[in-house]
């Protein structure tokens, strides 16, 4: 009699340009200096978990811009959400926004993204990565999280659980985002937006901004019309994911999930948590702008958000 193990991976054959091992995120260890980690786009990988059972946090993998290529080491299910990028099995293709068995030996391939740039693979229990400051998010700058800090390698083995459920469940189309190279983002304004008078504020938010060579998980630094400040630095403090710092040139630059935990720079304001997912699924040359709302607002719409994407049902397959 065979004992069948209840635990095997998929190997990775091809990383694609930028695959990170990424959770909900490092939560609590600023005073140590670390950053938060986490998806950039947590919508999609909220909804990658969730197709696959799991919970909301588990380990998945972030692939931004694609060229991912996996082979399953064991039966499970997979999810892949996010960015359009093309899904397939043994060479068939597959949809998105909904959960796939996969057998031992299965080819499992994304190609490059044609509307967004960053896709989320779950697979069935969450990858089963080591923990480093309670966290299995990836932060290269700071060389913590995944596989030693960094992006994936061809032949890293990611640890998953067994899974022989052939059943899938879907997304309903209607329930998915689309992905636009023109983005409104809405921006809760700061304590520091009085150091910026009101010909400035009403500048920021009547022009158009571009995206930049110079985004990553970081930061989106954007290029438009030039913001000026009454004061050229403040001295160094926390800085909250979003946080719109306008240094000495006067472009502004939005900050991520990797972010430093300190700055200097005045600050206009923090653009609204959920619109982040949108702007992190832009490419360079897209298209931003502004508009200001209340703090009362932001609550309101967030919890309105939660409640929406909780009566969200999603359909066997």
């Amino acid at each position: 009699m065979t004992t069948e193990h209840n635990s095997g991976a998929l190997r990775v054959r091809q990383p694609g340009l930028m695959t990170l091992i990424q959770d909900a995120g490092r939560f609590g260890q600023h005073h140590l200096g670390l950053t938060t980690g986490g998806p950039l786009d947590a919508e999609a990988f909220f909804w990658a978990n969730r197709l696959c059972g799991n919970d909301a946090g588990a380990a998945a993998l972030e692939v931004s811009f694609g060229g991912l290529v996996l082979e399953a080491e064991v039966a499970t299910r997979i999810a892949v959400t996010g960015a359009e990028m093309k899904l397939s099995i043994n060479g068939n293709e597959c949809e998105r926004w909904r959960s796939h068995a996969v057998a031992e030996g299965d080819l499992i391939e994304l190609g490059y993204a044609d509307a967004g740039c960053r896709a989320y693979l779950a697979v069935s229990g969450g990858f089963d990565i080591a923990l480093q400051f309670d966290s299995a998010s990836t932060v290269m700058r700071e060389g913590i999280g995944g596989f030693d800090g960094g992006k994936l390698q061809p032949g890293d083995r990611l640890p998953c659980t067994v899974d022989r459920d052939r059943s899938g469940l879907l997304l309903p189309e209607a329930c998915r985002p689309a992905y636009a190279s023109d983005v409104q983002l809405r921006v809760i304004p700061g304590y520091q937006k009085d150091h910026f008078d009101p010909v400035q504020q009403a500048l920021f938010f009547s022009s158009e901004y571009r995206t930049t060579e110079r985004s990553d998980r970081m930061g989106y630094r954007l290029e438009g019309p030039a913001i000026r400040a009454d004061i050229d630095g403040i001295l160094s403090e926390g800085i909250c994911q979003g946080a719109i710092q306008v240094p000495a040139d006067g472009q502004p630059i939005i900050l991520l999930n990797d972010r430093q935990t300190i700055g200097g720079y005045p600050k206009l304001g923090s653009v609204f948590t959920p619109d982040l997912a949108r702007l992190a699924q832009l490419t360079q040359g897209a298209r931003v702008h502004f508009e200001p709302i209340t703090i009362d607002d932001a609550h309101n719409l967030l919890w309105l958000g939660r409640a929406r994407r909780e009566r969200i049902e999603l359909m066997p397959c």
